[in-house]
């Protein structure tokens, strides 16, 4: 039903991506010195996140139930601006916070500003994501969020997003309900998805990086 609006949000989307690496490269520069000046580890931080679930509701339920290993939709490997102290491997997916001491003094400025985000125009162009979207979570969290938050698996019909309503209109998630606040506008954006929707959020988003208002 949303074909030939989501393919003209895909152009608009990729359009943006394209300018955004554009002007912002050498911030993006300068950014990727000071993180290494800053801390030990590397500039670029790789995550595996869940995407769109192309099944959708065409998934017939024999199909469905042939993957036992269903997380939800297509994983892939999202890229952000390292943030946080390294940390060793196999400790685990961990729901950030905003007072989490793993961040460092460089990265609580990205992550308040959202400049952390901006390797994720790389997602864009890769199609792994949109501009505006839900957020994409990791997949062990994804999992649990699933199974706590009703209509929490209904966010992978579409691209996620780098930014979003949900994300320009509430603050940083903290708790269970907080989550289900954004869930509810994560569904409430993609019933009435459009180009003009995406590029408003894009407006929104702004003045949210320039104040710091919400964290990521």
């Amino acid at each position: 039903m949303h074909t030939s609006r989501d393919r003209l949000r895909r152009v608009i989307n990729v359009a943006v991506a394209l300018v955004g690496i554009a002007l912002t490269a050498p911030l993006m520069a300068l950014v990727a010195i000071v993180i290494k000046l800053d801390s030990r580890g590397p500039v670029i931080y790789e995550q595996p996140r869940v995407g769109l679930d192309r099944r959708g509701s065409l998934a017939r339920p024999r199909q469905r139930s042939r993957r036992h290993s269903d997380v939800g939709g297509r994983v892939f490997t999202i890229y952000k601006f390292r943030t946080m102290t390294t940390t060793p491997h196999g400790e685990g997916e961990r729901w950030a916070s905003k007072d989490d001491r793993r961040v460092t003094r460089v990265g609580r400025f990205l992550r308040a500003t959202r400049i952390d985000e901006l390797p994720q125009l790389l997602n864009v162009l890769k199609s792994d994501m949109n501009i505006v979207g839900p957020r994409p979570e990791q997949p062990t969290i994804f999992a649990e969020l699933r199974r706590e938050v009703e209509g929490y698996h209904e966010r992978q019909k579409v691209l996620p997003g780098i930014t979003g309503w949900a994300q320009v209109s509430l603050g940083y998630d903290e708790t269970i309900e907080d989550v289900k606040k954004k869930v509810e506008l994560d569904l409430e954006y993609i019933g009435r998805r459009s180009a003009t929707e995406d590029l408003a959020i894009m407006a929104k988003t702004m003045p949210v990086m320039i104040s710091r208002r919400v964290w990521m």
